[in-house]
């Protein structure tokens, strides 16, 4: 045993041991994420089943989305109650919806309180842009206020006008988002040009009535849109259907706020297939809604993907200008240690303290200098003075700089000195080996580098709170209003809408399947981006293994 011991075989085995552990924890953790969050949008079943609670039956009609095993409840002779931890009773957690009528979306039910359970085929899911999910009975449709459609026939006369209301709600969101933001966009803009003209104490009036008549131009076409959308409302809002839900009550709900309404239990598995693709792609390209509660997360992909760009942008060049510098010029002694040093205890600094940083460094203190100096016209307002993608990107660029650094330094310290030596023999100044022979050289260990800040950049949520990103915002930092690219706007970021859904909705049972989905969603991006980097490093790495071989 000792003579096995000091072989160092147990090391190795415990070694396996623990990256097993490892990877098993690890793919345990996103089976858990692509199990929770994909089912989310798989129609399940909608139950009709009558539900016996202290001798009296009601109707319950609801999805059962989760079950779980308590203790049952013993009653003593004195009529208290105690748990009996040696049985356990079942319970199921059902989706009844239909907020706005009970109050909540969830309830608990015993499984042996259901006495009769059905799944009859009429009974429908109308998702809602407000108030979530609503289940019942279809009974009429009513078009201008009078009904053409009952019974069976309303289900169909229901499918046949959704569409039109679809195409309605497509041609008001155009307008008020393209057409009458893009106005309010150039106004806004035409005020601040003559409030600089003003601070110039500019005195001619051919520039200011230039400015009067494009306004004027604009509130045309600004009116000619409003009575657009007053013409687009009166027309979606007339038409309405009636739904019996289960407490017998029968309610009417204006089409113009139905996103769909489906049978689950009358779909195939085909049509249960296409459906689940529909909301799949409806989850990666809409925007959300009901306080990010329902619908798509598209701002915050596209938030997401456009920081970590931005900020690798800025952390390669820096990263490896610093690397170089340490490595290739720097006189190697105490002062180069101690740098070495301070860029090794940067990376284990808490990513809030950058966020502190950056908000008092490139927010206050550059972002005010820029409003002063570049954008005085739009004080006390600011434009670069206050969190934005550009102040987001800068500050994990910052925290990620010193992953880069070491990288880097890495890589270089790879490259034999017989390299550089012979480069510098054939004429070669230093900045030209550096520049043709080394850094081709030392890129895969760069791309290494900025993989590891991708990783991590990705993921932050805490000092993004500080410095750009928001729970819900207006526009992407990228549209076709001049200048196109909008740095100084907020956005909205994966991992901080994780958080704002899983931790400060009030309806947590609602959207726990949608935090596990965009946790997934998030994994998968960062996968992505890393694959890519991954890929042309290692496209870099065959190119010039030649070279070091």
């Amino acid at each position: 045993m000792r003579d096995w011991i000091k072989s160092g075989d147990p090391w190795v085995w415990l070694s396996a041991g623990g990256v097993s552990v490892s990877l098993v924890a690890v793919f345990g953790i996103i089976l858990l994420i692509i199990v929770r969050g994909l089912g989310f949008f798989w129609p399940s079943d909608v139950m009709d089943a009558v539900v016996v609670e202290n001798g009296s039956p009601s109707r319950l009609i609801g999805e059962i989305t989760e079950e779980e095993s308590i203790p049952a409840k013993l009653v003593d002779k004195t009529g208290s109650e105690a748990e009996d931890l040696d049985t356990l009773r079942k319970r199921y957690l059902v989706k009844v919806g239909n907020r706005d009528k009970f109050g909540f979306d969830f309830r608990w039910v015993p499984k042996d309180s259901i006495k009769e359970t059905r799944y009859p085929n009429a009974v429908m899911v109308v998702e809602r842009r407000e108030w979530g999910n609503l289940y019942g009975y279809i009974k009429s449709v009513s078009v201008d206020g009078k009904v053409v459609a009952e019974g069976e026939s309303a289900w169909t006369k229901l499918q046949e006008l959704l569409p039109g209301i679809h195409a309605l709600h497509d041609q008001i969101r155009n307008i008020e988002r393209d057409e009458i933001g893009s106005i309010n966009y150039k106004i806004e803009r035409l005020r601040l040009k003559k409030r600089k003209l003003e601070l110039a104490n500019e005195t001619d009036p051919e520039k200011f009535a230039e400015l009067e008549r494009q306004k004027e131009e604009l509130n045309i076409q600004y009116k000619a849109f409003q009575d657009q959308l007053i013409g687009l409302y009166q027309e979606i809002g007339k038409d309405s259907f009636t739904v019996e839900i289960m407490d017998g009550q029968t309610v009417d709900i204006p089409l113009s706020k139905v996103v769909r309404a489906y049978r689950p239990n009358e779909m195939g598995v085909g049509s249960k297939i296409a459906f689940y693709a529909e909301k799949l792609w409806e989850f990666l390209t809409e925007d959300p809604r009901e306080a990010n509660t329902e619908g798509g997360i598209f701002p915050c992909i596209f938030g997401t993907v456009v920081m970590v760009l931005i900020m690798s942008v800025f952390v390669t060049p820096f990263g490896v200008i610093a690397a170089l510098y340490l490595k290739e010029y720097a006189k190697q002694g105490f002062l180069t240690r101690l740098i070495r040093i301070a860029v090794n205890n940067l990376a284990g600094v808490p990513s809030i303290v950058y966020g502190v940083f950056g908000l008092g460094f490139f927010v206050y203190f550059i972002g005010g200098w820029i409003d002063e100096a570049l954008f005085p016209e739009a004080l006390p307002n600011p434009t670069f003075g206050s969190p934005g993608l550009l102040w987001a990107s800068l500050t994990l660029a910052l925290l990620t700089l010193p992953v880069v650094i070491v990288s880097t330094e890495e890589g270089l310290a790879r490259i034999p000195s017989n390299i550089r030596e012979g480069s510098l023999a054939l004429g070669a100044t230093k900045a030209e080996t550096l520049w043709r022979t080394i850094i081709p050289m030392a890129s895969p260990a760069m791309m290494t580098g900025l993989i590891l800040a991708v990783a991590r950049a990705a993921g932050e949520v805490a000092p993004l709170m500080l410095v750009g990103v928001v729970k819900l915002a207006p526009s992407l930092p990228i549209d076709g209003n001049y200048p196109f690219i909008h740095l100084e706007r907020k956005f909205m970021h994966l991992g901080f809408h994780i958080y704002d859904v899983g931790f400060q909705s009030p309806n947590v049972d609602a959207v726990r399947p949608l935090v596990y989905a965009t946790a997934f969603l998030l994994v998968v991006v960062i996968m992505i981006l890393n694959l890519t980097s991954i890929a042309i490093r290692n496209h870099l790495r065959e190119k010039y293994r030649a070279i070091e071989s």
